[in-house]
C-alpha cells in the first residue's frame, strides 16, 4: 500500500481503535499515540486499545489515548507489530491495517505500510501524517521524537541512517522537545536499575575473546535489586558495550513455573540475528531480534549460545 492509499483509508473510515505489541516501547507507543492525535486533528474518533504492560515511563505521553477498555466494531490498525503473535494482551480481532517497519515474520501483512527501510516505525508514521495534514503538530512530534530515538537508541544504533536524522530534524522544526525528552528517557535511572547493571555486569560470560557476550537475568536478581518493570527498558544493550564485543545475547526469565525466557540478540551484522532467533520462532532485523523460549535462563543462554556459534561458523 502506498502511502496516498493508506491516507485515503483514515479518510474514508472513522472510528480506530491503535493495536502496540506485548512489553510496549516507545516506538510502539508513540508511533500509536502519535496517529492518534492526528486522526482526532482530522476529526476522526481514535484511540489505543489498554495494553495492560503499559509502564509508567510511557503513561505521560500516551495515557490521554487509551481506551479505558478494548472495543468492537473498530477499524484496528496495528502500530509496530511484527505479526498477529505479538500484539497486546486483551486484543482479539481483525487487524484491517498494518504500520510497520520489520520485516514480516509469518507471511505478508495486508493491506499497510511495512517499510524495513525505516529505522522505527515512527518514520512510516510521520509520513503518514505529512501525507495526511501537511506536518505533525507539537503533541505529535513529541510522541515521534520518543518513537524513532528510543527504537534507534537514541541515533546509536546501526538502523540509524541519513533519512532516520531528516525525520529527526522534521520533528525538532515542529517544535519537539528534545532537551526534556532526552533527559527523561536516556539520562535518568532510579537507583535499583543501577544495581541490576550492577548485577548484569558482575555476571557477565565473555566467549571468543570477547567477542561474544551473554547476560542472564533471573527473576531473583530482578527482585534482589528491587526494580520494577519500568526499569527494565534496554537491558539488552548492556552485554553489547564489552570492548571487542560483535554479538550479544541477553536472557530474561519471564516465568520459573512454567519456565518461559525472553532472548534479546544483538549483532554487528556478521551473524543475522534476525535468523538465528527466527529458529525459535521469533525475528526481527538482522542485527537486533528477539525471541521467547520454554526454558530456563541457563538452558535458554546454552540453546543461544549453541545456535549463535552454529550461524557464526
Amino acid at each position: 500500500m502506498e502511502l496516498a492509499q493508506a491516507a485515503e483509508f483514515f479518510r474514508r473510515h472513522d472510528r480506530f481503535q491503535l493495536v502496540t505489541h506485548r512489553r510496549p516501547d516507545g516506538d510502539t507507543l508513540g508511533s500509536a499515540g502519535a496517529l492518534c492525535h492526528a486522526l482526532g486533528r482530522m476529526g476522526k474518533t481514535a484511540f489505543l486499545h489498554p495494553n495492560p504492560e503499559i509502564t509508567e515511563t510511557w503513561l505521560p505521553f500516551v495515557g490521554p489515548y487509551l481506551a479505558p477498555a478494548a472495543e468492537d466494531g473498530c477499524f484496528n490498525v496495528a502500530v509496530d507489530v511484527a505479526d498477529e503473535g505479538i500484539v497486546c494482551q486483551g486484543f482479539s480481532g481483525p487487524i484491517h491495517l498494518w504500520l510497520d517497519h520489520h520485516p514480516s515474520r509469518n507471511g505478508a501483512r495486508e493491506p499497510g505500510i511495512v517499510d524495513p527501510r525505516r529505522s522505527s516505525c515512527g518514520e512510516v508514521v510521520l509520513a503518514l501524517i505529512e501525507q495526511m495534514l501537511g506536518a505533525p503538530d507539537k503533541e505529535e512530534a513529541n510522541l515521534l521524537y520518543m518513537a524513532v530515538s528510543t527504537d534507534t537508541g537514541c541515533f546509536c544504533y546501526a538502523n540509524t541512517n541519513a533519512e532516520t536524522f531528516r525525520a529527526a530534524a522534521r520533528l525538532l522544526d515542529a517544535g519537539a522537545e528534545l532537551p526534556r525528552i532526552n533527559k527523561l528517557l536516556f539520562r535518568t535511572k532510579r537507583r535499583e536499575r543501577m544495581l541490576l547493571e550492577g548485577m548484569v555486569y558482575s555476571s557477565l560470560r565473555s566467549l571468543r575473546g570477547g567477542e561474544l557476550n551473554i547476560a542472564v537475568i533471573t527473576l531473583d536478581m530482578l527482585r534482589s535489586a528491587g526494580v520494577t518493570e519500568d526499569d527494565c527498558d534496554d537491558l539488552a544493550n548492556l552485554a553489547g558495550q564489552v570492548a571487542g564485543s560483535r554479538v550479544s545475547v541477553t536472557v530474561r526469565e519471564l516465568s520459573a513455573d512454567p519456565p518461559e525466557s525472553k532472548v534479546s540478540l544483538r549483532t554487528d551484522g556478521g551473524v543475522d540475528a534476525s535468523r538465528v532467533c527466527a529458529r525459535f520462532g521469533g525475528g526481527g532485523h538482522r542485527m537486533a531480534a528477539g525471541c521467547e523460549l520454554p526454558l530456563s535462563p541457563a538452558e535458554t543462554a546454552e540453546v543461544l549460545r549453541s545456535a549463535v556459534e552454529e550461524a557464526w561458523a
